[in-house]
């Protein structure tokens, strides 16, 4: 009976042990995002794709308060950069409508309609969020699929991503103002 004590008793001091050599962590927070953004350039690619001799290309490039392009359009600030590669347009310029995701492997490409986001090998791809800090890109949150609205001068999203925990996430932002045409250098 005494080996039994010993061996539990031995194996209760082993668990305390453990349990006050370990690290308490906190779980990392969750990344909120901006509600809305503050400044949005379009930039102008033109029909680009000869596979799409009837689709113009369009991207869009958002950025929240306390960021913005310098004068050789490097990001300068601390917030965030809401990017959108190749938006499909039927002539040269983002047009008022509403746009949607085309699946990850599309069959077709049609007007109001963008690329998802991808991580391609290690670089974002298609549509994308980034989290700046003192001119550094510290985060990069590739976007699943979604949708937006353009009307007015307004933009008004509705996008998923994957979190951190891995669980859906829905993403919702707004611009109003102009755009600011920004052709590709």
């Amino acid at each position: 009976m005494k080996k039994i004590f010993i061996i539990h008793y031995s194996l209760f001091i082993v668990i305390a042990l453990s349990a006050i050599s370990c690290k308490r962590t906190t779980p990392t927070p969750r990344q909120t995002y901006p509600a809305t953004y503050t400044t949005a350039y379009e930039q102008i690619f033109g029909h680009c794709y000869d596979s799409l001799p009837d689709l113009a290309v369009v991207g869009l490039d958002l950025y929240s308060e306390g960021v913005d392009l310098d004068a050789d359009s490097v990001i300068r600030g601390t917030g965030y950069n809401l990017y959108f590669s190749d938006i499909f347009v039927p002539d040269s310029l983002l047009e008022e409508g509403e746009y949607k995701s085309l699946p990850a492997n599309p069959s077709s490409v049609q007007p109001f309609t963008f690329i998802t986001g991808k991580d391609f090998e290690g670089m974002p791809y298609g549509m994308y969020l980034l989290t700046i800090e003192q001119d550094k890109v510290t985060h990069i949150q590739v976007l699943d699929s979604g949708s937006f609205v353009y009307r007015d001068n307004s933009l008004q999203f509705t996008l998923y991503y994957t979190n951190s925990e891995g669980n859906p996430t829905t993403y919702t932002c707004s611009y109003s103002g102009a755009l600011i045409p920004w052709l590709k250098r």
